[in-house]
């Protein structure tokens, strides 16, 4: 059984919007070096979880810890830890891709930033566009220019919303082969959500389903194959968007 310390600790964590309940009461957690996978069907809940995690959005009830620290009271500490990359966030546009850079650098107190800077342009193949402008960015270009910022500050926890949409396959293969390495090499804790259902089951060392902003079932790939006798993840997910009925399950925190 694994010993690691859970980085990110989530208790019955809900959010109402007029009424309408986004996320309805979820419990979960994220060891140090973990990949976990977020996965459900558009309205599940899962880009809302993301957003009380970083704090933009107030939860209606329950509670998030980071790093043993209760999120609202260490909420400066905890965000020098943590970063963020989503392909539904937009940077300034009539900055060049370094100055964009250099401001969250600076927000982040990142020092060397020049150095910092040039390193993770060059990782995701983007250095030579460092003096282009934001808006002549392609879609896959802009989607690796988050991925450089979230890397910025050396982060602990990554939360990742959708960070290869619009890349290229190949282009797509690297970056997931660099979060891998990256996660091995710094012992990089992620929090990934995507549609593409080979994606997660590659990078994920764990999922958990959401479904109507429920966690519907949880566990390793090979787990959640097992339990759900199907060979791909996606058949998985189509049995349990079909069900839609919260099945017996291993806990959804860290085993």
């Amino acid at each position: 059984m694994s010993t690691r310390r859970p980085v990110l600790e989530v208790e019955n964590l809900a959010k109402s919007f007029n009424g309408n309940v986004a996320v309805a009461g979820i419990s979960f957690s994220l060891a140090s070096a973990e990949i976990l996978g977020l996965l459900g069907p558009n309205g599940a809940g899962k880009t809302t979880t993301i957003q009380m995690l970083l704090g933009l959005v107030s939860p209606s009830a329950g509670h998030i810890r980071y790093f043993g620290l209760d999120f609202p009271a260490h909420r400066e500490e905890i965000l020098a830890r943590i970063n963020f990359s989503s392909t539904y966030v937009s940077l300034p546009y009539f900055l060049t891709a370094w100055e964009n850079l250099v401001v969250y650098a600076k927000l982040y107190n990142v020092k060397h930033h020049k150095e910092k800077i040039a390193e993770v342009l060059d990782t995701f193949e983007i250095y030579d566009l460092r003096k282009n402008l934001t808006r002549n960015f392609s879609s896959g270009q802009l989607t690796r220019l988050h991925l450089a910022r979230a890397l910025l500050n050396d982060p602990q926890v990554l939360l990742l919303d959708e960070p290869t949409a619009s890349l290229d396959p190949d282009i797509a293969d690297k970056t997931r082969t660099l979060l891998r390495r990256i996660r091995d090499r710094k012992g990089l804790s992620i929090l990934y959500t995507s549609h593409n259902m080979k994606e997660m089951e590659e990078m994920s060392d764990r999922i958990i389903f959401l479904q109507r902003g429920s966690i519907i079932d949880g566990g390793t790939p090979r787990e959640l194959l097992e339990r759900y006798h199907e060979e791909s993840l996606e058949d998985v997910f189509l049995q349990i968007a079909r069900d839609n009925v919260p099945r017996p399950q291993a806990s959804p925190h860290t085993s």
